[in-house]
């Protein structure tokens, strides 16, 4: 093997590595997360994934959910807030920068159905028109959920304007 290339082993390796890694910041933010909930006295269930090359850690209630809707807030501003704490927390263990993905009952999930259905009537609005379409402000992971369902239509979208005021824009083909 020449220098500079990489065998399929050497890189097997490194996408183990990766896994691992995430899997790591998985455990690190439940333990975070389960020492919240219990100084809070609220009831829920953690589970922990790896999606999209992120770690994707999930709190889930055990009873009707009502509870843990303190966590999530008002357009999900505490769940907001928690993700990056949590996520702080997680730097503080490994010394790198985290991706996590926090979801709280469910919030997260039901959000991103509505932000694809939104980029697909978008995306079927501007195939009609031929006309760009500017939707509201949003959150980078708001704006990312629009961005893959306007591709996934067959179009392309930009994200314009400065945060917290950054918003996409679909434009035609």
């Amino acid at each position: 093997m020449t220098e500079g290339t990489i065998s399929a082993a050497e890189s097997a390796d490194e996408a183990d590595d990766a896994l691992t890694r995430l899997e790591q910041e998985g455990e690190i933010a439940a333990d975070y997360l389960e020492g919240l909930l219990d100084i809070a006295d609220l009831d829920g269930d953690i589970d922990m994934d790896v999606e999209a090359d992120r770690a994707a850690v999930s709190i889930i209630s055990d009873s009707d959910g009502r509870d843990l809707q303190k966590l999530v807030g008002r357009d999900g501003e505490v769940l907001e807030a928690l993700q990056e704490l949590t996520r702080l927390a997680v730097h503080r263990e490994t010394g790198d920068r985290s991706r996590l993905m926090l979801d709280i009952a469910g919030f997260r999930a039901k959000k991103r159905t509505e932000l694809a259905e939104l980029g697909t009537k978008a995306a079927d609005k501007v195939k009609s028109t031929g006309e760009p379409v500017k939707l509201n402000p949003m959150t980078p992971f708001e704006r990312k959920v629009v961005h893959d369902a306007v591709a996934a239509a067959g179009l392309r979208s930009e994200s314009e304007g400065e945060e917290p005021q950054r918003f996409v824009v679909v434009l035609p083909a």
